[in-house]
């Protein structure tokens, strides 16, 4: 299987949502109709989901884009845009992901698991939801959200109920190919096998047949616990298996003897992962038919002719129906969301600057359209509200600070009134107040 692979990277792009519409009546006999501009449709999400029907991550490696819809745009007479398709992708049961920093943000072991990697976008509301008794005709809509885009890890560890485990050249991937329909390479120099293999063991017909996978893992060297010989490779595909196979060479040429086979073995594992050493196993010789050597496992068995092949799988079939039953019973596939952040939240940068994190605030500002006057005095009412000005002072923002908040730079006021930078968009004053200005007059009754 020359095109297995077990880690990979992708990129997810969720749908941007669609902007909201200017619009007012324009009828027959109606001199000034009401706005009537309909809302965006929102951004398709991103999913993973897993599935049987992928063996490995290759689909990923030459082509690691997956894009969700975008959500089309509003229009006059309250006409909404769609929605954006949501994409699911289908990855291989026993998929770990990623986050770029090495957080887990999913586990997906089970098929039918799955797990939202990137959110679409908000559309943005049309002009008509700003209608109120003070504000008679809005002149202005939302933009659509962005939607969410980063590159993730993946990384498989292969779901077999059994693992053979051993040194290279030990005779695990003969063993394989004769107890199933798998043909790994094979040959008589080590590191034959650079990629597990899988392989499907039927015993028995009809209703009362055993059937279990059997998993052929790389060969393993001393020091593989600490990476050697991609020993984290190779070891974190034994993880998820019920039970394992320890195969020692009775015919070693090294010289190494069946029972220091083991004890290494054992190690690698147990440094590993201290739980492996609790799985059912079993120690089995291999290579029966040319060992001079009467020391070693009880069981001893030769690929080649088939000696012990049978009593093998016998035994191999009684500890995985023991551990499938004592596993606990699933209640379902969950649905794994990775979670939003929520509230508000202000980090102080090096140049003494303040940033403003938080999913609502970073919405109110990626949603408004920062080139209309009413538009922004609406944006900052709605951080206000959000409580962004009080978050700001007890962070210890003073008069004048830089404050940024996504793509939105400006200077931080007390009283609420922030002015904008030269260098950026940025919250106003109200509308009326830089009217006045604009006109030299204080807005007051003489």
């Amino acid at each position: 299987m020359s095109g297995f692979v077990d880690e990979a990277q992708i990129h997810v792009k969720a749908g941007n949502g669609g902007a909201g519409a200017v619009s007012f009546r324009r009828e027959a006999h109606v001199s000034k109709g009401g706005p009537d501009g309909g809302d965006g449709g929102r951004g398709g999400d991103v999913w993973l989901v897993a599935t049987t029907n992928q063996a490995s991550l290759l689909a990923f490696r030459d082509h690691p884009h997956r894009r969700a819809g975008h959500g089309t745009h509003g229009q006059g007479k309250q006409r909404h845009g769609a929605d954006g398709a949501d994409v699911e992708v289908p990855v291989p049961a026993g998929t770990v992901v990623r986050g770029r920093g090495g957080d887990v943000l999913a586990d997906l072991a089970t098929p039918g698991d799955r797990v939202l990697v990137a959110q679409g976008g908000r559309g943005g509301r049309g002009n008509a939801r700003f209608l109120t008794n003070r504000r008679r005709a809005p002149g202005f809509a939302e933009q659509g959200e962005p939607g969410e885009e980063h590159w993730l890890d993946m990384e498989l560890k292969l779901m077999a109920d059994v693992a053979l485990v051993g040194f290279p050249n030990a005779g695990k991937s003969t063993l394989i190919s004769r107890i199933s329909a798998a043909r790994p390479k094979i040959a008589d120099y080590p590191f034959t096998t650079l990629a597990p293999h899988l392989g499907v063991v039927r015993m028995g017909g009809g209703d009362y047949g055993t059937e279990f996978v059997v998993a052929d893992v790389p060969g393993l060297v001393e020091g593989a616990a600490e990476g050697r010989g991609l020993g984290h490779r190779f070891l974190r595909h034994v993880e998820r298996a019920r039970v394992l196979v320890v195969l020692v060479d009775l015919a070693s040429v090294e010289g190494r003897s069946p029972e220091d086979q083991e004890r290494i073995l054992l190690d690698e594992l147990r440094r590993y992962r201290e739980g492996l050493l609790d799985r059912p196993r079993l120690v089995v010789g291999s290579k029966a038919d040319v060992a001079e050597a009467t020391v070693g496992p009880t069981l001893r068995i030769s690929a080649v002719t088939g000696l012990g092949i049978p009593d093998l799988l016998g035994r191999i079939a009684t500890l995985v129906d023991e551990a499938r039953h004592a596993e606990p019973v699933a209640a379902g596939s969950p649905v794994v969301l990775r979670p939003a952040g929520e509230g508000i939240e202000v980090v102080r940068a090096e140049d003494g600057s303040f940033e403003v994190l938080g999913r609502d605030a970073l919405r109110a500002v990626a949603l408004s359209d920062l080139t209309d006057d009413d538009a922004v005095d609406y944006m900052a009412g709605r951080l206000r509200r959000l409580g962004v000005d009080r978050a700001l002072a007890r962070a210890g923002a003073r008069e004048g600070d830089s404050v940024r908040l996504g793509d939105l730079t400006f200077v931080y006021h007390r009283d609420g009134h922030d002015e904008p930078r030269d260098d950026a968009a940025s919250t106003r004053r109200p509308a009326a107040e830089r009217k006045r200005a604009r006109r030299g007059d204080s807005g007051q009754d003489p």
